[in-house]
């Protein structure tokens, strides 16, 4: 059941002793896993609070922790961005609920983001490459997973099994992954540290700077392209390019060609991935959600072959389709499997890494399982 911000407020000053919240509002969140509220106390400071729904969110939360600890102060200096800390936590019904203490910076949704300044959009490609730059010490500290590209491509693979058994995923989507999860070409990439959960309601903004980066629950060794999957989702080709060229030149390493269409394949594949979740904790109503969204994909790319067979398109005609089709090969939540891919070092110049989502169907609406 759902808890309203003063429920979880009530919660707070159980985790926080001396905590009393004088305002209390709800704060995006993973819908699906979190109860989360954004509460006020009288001294104008502000916290929030993450209640997880379920046993596997509350591991979560406890890994945060983890990893939270493992961010030493010299590197949490390095960083252009805030991150949090916990100030308390609290056990409910065997379930691990956190306080975290004030940042800067508000939640802008996605569409604000999108249509912001240039300069927010440099720095959104700043940030990602700051996640990407940090020491591989953070993840080994909190013994968390660590992907090779062939071992991460094999994650997607049973992930894809998995979303198949369910017997809910429209024939032309399956098709359409396992095709681009047997392209070796496309998962040819150097693994690094990724924050795994990044979406617009895990980072504050300010003044047009991304001021602090929250929800670190999945951070990973594994493919830098999960943390773009949430981007694919504007259908704002010139902020992601704007994203993409500030990332890669604030990487101290090559960036491999194919980032932008995993990214693409990752924010598809995330539909699969909140199908399967919500089935597995009986959320009917979410459930139904990920069908529709995928029957909409479905038809989008159905509609976009047909096109294809018919002729090749030109001028506005083919930008719109490019654009149409951006979210198609996109795998931001979900994995699937079989088939092998080697490890390769990326060698191709940040020039030469550009924004390649041709044939990519498009992921209308909101993030899966906002």
């Amino acid at each position: 059941m759902k808890r309203t911000p003063f429920e979880l407020a009530a919660i707070a000053t159980a985790a926080v002793p001396g905590l009393r919240p004088t305002a209390a509002a709800t704060s995006p969140d993973d819908a699906t896993d979190f109860d989360a509220a954004l509460l006020v106390t009288a001294d104008g400071r502000r916290w929030r609070i993450r209640c997880p729904r379920g046993t596997e969110a509350s591991a979560r939360l406890e890994t945060e922790m983890t990893v939270l600890r493992s961010f030493e102060p010299s590197v949490r200096a390095e960083l252009p961005f805030q991150m949090p800390a916990v100030a308390g936590t609290v056990r409910m019904d065997g379930l691990t609920t956190c306080v975290y203490t004030n940042l800067t910076g508000t939640v802008r949704d996605l569409e604000a983001l999108a249509t912001g300044s240039e300069r927010l959009a440099q720095d959104i490609g700043a940030t990602l490459a700051a996640i990407h730059g940090l020491p591989r010490s953070v993840v080994d500290g909190a013994d968390l997973p660590s992907y090779t590209a062939n071992g991460f491509r094999q994650r997607r693979l049973n992930e894809l099994d998995q979303a198949a058994t369910t017997g809910k995923i429209p024939p032309v989507l399956l098709r359409r992954w396992e095709q681009a999860m047997e392209d070796v070409t496309l998962w040819r990439f150097n693994p690094t540290v990724v924050h795994g959960d990044l979406h617009e309601d895990n980072m504050l903004v300010e003044d047009e700077r991304v001021t602090a980066v929250t929800g670190w629950t999945d951070l990973r060794i594994g493919d830098p392209a999960d943390d773009f999957a949430w981007l694919v989702g504007s259908n704002e080709p010139t902020f992601i390019d704007s994203v993409l060229t500030a990332y890669h030149a604030a990487r101290k390493e090559p960036v491999d060609s194919q980032l932008a269409r995993r990214a693409a394949l990752a924010a598809e594949f995330a539909l699969a991935q909140y199908l399967v979740k919500a089935l597995a904790l009986g959320d009917r109503a979410a459930a139904g959600d990920a069908e529709q969204m995928l029957r909409e994909l479905a038809a989008d790319i159905e509609a976009s072959e047909a096109a294809a067979a018919s002729g090749p398109a030109t001028g506005d005609d083919a930008a719109d389709e490019t654009q149409a089709s951006v979210a198609a090969n996109s795998d931001g939540a979900g994995h699937s499997g079989s088939s092998s891919a080697r490890d390769a070092s990326a060698d191709t110049s940040p020039e030469e890494a550009s924004l390649d989502t041709t044939a990519l169907p498009v992921v209308h609406g909101q993030r899966a399982g906002a």
